[in-house]
């Protein structure tokens, strides 16, 4: 017998989806819902206490998408430099609410992995995303362009051992995508019993 709280949870987890910035409606989040995603994201286990997780919120994702198209175009060498992909980066935020760009910040306890830092900022973040689900918000986690380059770190002013997780690009849509798994669970678990 499945209990009515897991249920609530197991929904949610189950409904979240990626929606793509460019399917996003353009209506706006209440920055007050923003504020209550990150506290959720606030409460993801963190060894050792380091709550090594960061936020940068732009209130405005068009300004932060304008200024990765920048950063794209000041960090590529001439010959490699495409139009089309600095005009894609400076549009992608037209139909988006929020941009939140996830940084991992190393902790000060050094005997603390950096694999368990960044593990707890992806616990925070999926905590945010399952949050933004119960509120019909969609998210799109986008680690591509320059995001996870060096200049985004020189861009937000980050040490060298702080790492820049992703952008959450957070918005509305009109319809989501139906969710699927293509391996079986028992092809991914193994019980072991006595």
């Amino acid at each position: 017998m499945t209990n009515e709280k897991f249920q609530i949870v197991a929904d949610l987890i189950k409904k979240r989806r990626t929606v793509k910035a460019e399917k996003m409606n353009g209506k706006q989040i209440p920055d007050e819902q923003i504020n209550q995603l990150l506290e959720l994201a606030d409460w993801a286990p963190n060894h050792g206490n380091t709550e090594p997780w960061r936020f940068v919120v732009y209130a405005d994702a068009k300004a932060f998408c304008q200024q990765h198209a920048e950063l794209y175009k000041n960090n590529t060498l001439p010959e490699n430099f495409v139009q089309a992909t600095y005009e894609k980066f400076a549009s992608m935020g037209e139909l988006v609410s929020h941009a939140v760009i996830a940084i991992n910040s190393r902790g000060h306890l050094p005997k603390i992995p950096v694999w368990e830092e960044i593990t707890a900022t992806a616990c925070g973040l999926q905590n945010l995303l399952i949050g933004a689900t119960a509120l019909d918000i969609v998210a799109f986690w986008s680690t591509g362009g320059r995001i996870t380059d060096p200049s985004m770190k020189t861009f937000l002013g980050l040490r060298e051992e702080d790492m820049v997780m992703g952008v959450l690009y957070l918005g509305y849509a009109d319809a989501e995508p139906a969710g699927k798994r293509n391996i079986p669970m028992a092809d991914k678990v193994k019980w072991v019993k006595g």
